[in-house]
């Protein structure tokens, strides 16, 4: 049995406000099971003036061994023995993960104050498997606001002359919001130690996404912190960066430009991170929906959203733009923008005759269920950047009883990237994509979609930011949505298409979409390239 130990103290006042914080009580001892050995928190100090919370893991070597699939790290006797006692390392953050998952989505009923201010803090670990040393915990944990002391440990203190081993004795204060130091220790521990103690599974990139909102896209450190957390497996690693790209308005850094590698399926056997059954459970909000680009409209002015939203279809609100003109009366309820957009690609890709269709950025596969549900269409493909949407749309798009032959292939994959998947369909969609990519990338994207893949025709739809004018609650210069990297006018997308169709060898035509306003033109600008 070896141990691993996370304290965590405070001085604000009162102190004992920890409790409140982390959902856990200073007066008891809580025991939670692991698949891999007991997790239990405690208080050794709980006054009024300073508290301090105790996470002591005891992993057990054979329960570990047990849970080990085929394709996790093979440890041999470090299953079993371990020179430290006292180790932290991947172990600890998965435990964190179920005994404090609350606490790290920053949420406290009793004291939602606490929970969304900084807060002094104390967070000491006396045994941290550390690659790099002393000076690799102060790379990461100093962007974020941390006054680190990393210490090397001896190897042994009765021989100086062996020298320091490879743990440190990590201390770090600050003024940090708990929820923040929470999830930096569970995405920065398994850097440290870069040994993941469990299978990674493509869900490892939402469970980073999600620890790291709000730092780890403006963190220096980003491509080497999601390398070592994903265990370099390029594939996810790849899509992990282009998503902190987004969020960071810059370019992806850290990887070749190789083809997504294949994930392999998860294993039988893989450990839980979760609380164990038995233990009250603690309320979890529903996940937000990923941004679908396929719809592209104004936020509701004075809504917070982390993605384009995702209106009800025939909703009042779910399409700006599409109202009846002032002063007439409409004979039935207004076709909806995001409706009127799908209909006029469907319309340009039966007039262009096609038969294969590849939706690049397909989001959560509304587009896709419209082609599917017509018949002419005989091969579809979707694709997008995004793993928890390519999720929803598999869910949403799975074959008909009596479909013996899908004609659907869903797959998760980057515009930004040479993909011989993309290649031999007769059309390609990008449909409310272009503005959600950062400029700079714009010729990546070019060059896979017009000199790769190369279909026989592109369609590619975009907001006409002149429009934006007829939007109430749209201020001057305002984007319809906070996840849009720009917005072009008429004449900025025209010359674009111009400038991308006579590179490649296309030809290209404008159409408009929804009703095109005499002064400032249609809400979606369509561009139908063909070769």
């Amino acid at each position: 049995m070896r141990r691993v130990l996370l304290t965590i103290t405070t001085t604000l006042s009162p102190a004992t406000d920890l409790g409140f914080l982390l959902h856990k009580h200073p007066d008891r001892v809580q025991v939670f099971e692991q698949s891999f050995g007991t997790a239990h928190v405690f208080y050794p100090d709980a006054s009024e003036g300073l508290c301090t919370a105790a996470l002591l893991l005891d992993v057990d070597a054979v329960r570990l061994a047990r849970t080990k699939g085929k394709s996790t790290p093979d440890f041999t006797l470090g299953q079993y023995v371990n020179d430290r006692p006292y180790a932290a390392s991947s172990l600890l953050a998965s435990a964190m993960a179920g005994v404090f998952r609350t606490a790290m989505r920053g949420r406290c009923d009793a004291r939602p104050h606490l929970a969304s201010a900084p807060i002094p803090l104390r967070l000491e670990l006396p045994a941290l498997p550390c690659r790099g040393g002393p000076e690799a915990a102060r790379r990461l944990f100093e962007p974020l606001g941390w006054t680190v002391d990393a210490r090397p440990v001896p190897l042994d203190e009765r021989f100086a002359d062996w020298g320091d081993s490879r743990y440190v004795a990590l201390t770090l204060t600050g003024d940090v919001r708990l929820a923040d130091a929470l999830n930096h220790l569970y995405v920065l521990l398994p850097v440290l130690d870069d040994a993941k103690h469990y299978w990674i599974a493509p869900d490892e990139v939402d469970k980073l996404i999600r620890a790291g909102d709000g730092w780890l896209a403006a963190h220096p450190e980003r491509a080497h912190v999601t390398r070592r957390y994903l265990a370099n497996r390029r594939g996810l690693v790849r899509t992990a960066l282009s998503r902190l790209a987004v969020a960071d308005d810059g370019p992806e850094d850290g990887l070749e430009r190789d083809p997504i590698d294949e994930e392999p399926p998860a294993p039988e056997s893989t450990p839980p991170e979760s609380v164990p059954e038995g233990t009250p459970p603690e309320p979890t909000p529903p996940e937000p929906t990923p941004p679908d680009p396929a719809v592209s409209e104004p936020a509701v002015p004075g809504a917070t959203v982390s993605g384009p939203a995702v209106p009800e279809p025939g909703s009042p609100e779910a399409e700006p733009g599409s109202e009846p003109e002032p002063g007439t009366e409409a004979a039935a309820p207004p076709v909806p923008l995001a409706e009127r957009r799908a209909q006029a690609v469907v319309e340009v890709l039966h007039a262009e005759r096609a038969q294969s269709v590849i939706d690049l950025g397909c989001g959560t596969g509304k587009l896709l269920t419209r082609l599917l549900r017509d018949r002419s269409f005989q091969r579809i493909a979707g694709t997008d950047v995004s793993h928890r949407a390519m999720t929803i749309a598999a869910r949403r798009l799975r074959p008909a009883p009596g479909d013996l032959a899908p004609r659907l292939e869903l797959f998760q994959g980057a515009l930004t990237y040479t993909d011989e998947r993309f290649r031999g369909y007769d059309a390609a969609v990008l449909m409310e994509v272009v503005e959600h990519v950062d400029p700079p990338r714009l010729p990546a994207v070019e060059r896979v979609v017009f000199g790769d893949a190369r279909p026989r025709v592109v369609i590619v739809t975009t907001p006409n930011r002149e429009h934006n004018v007829r939007y109430e609650g749209l201020g001057a210069g305002a984007m319809r949505h906070p996840d849009h990297r720009f917005e072009w006018t008429r004449a900025e997308f025209r010359d674009w298409a111009g400038r991308a169709a006579a590179a490649y060898g296309y030809q290209v035509r404008h159409v408009a979409v929804g009703e095109d306003d005499p002064e400032v033109g249609p809400p979606t600008q369509m561009g139908v390239f063909t070769r």
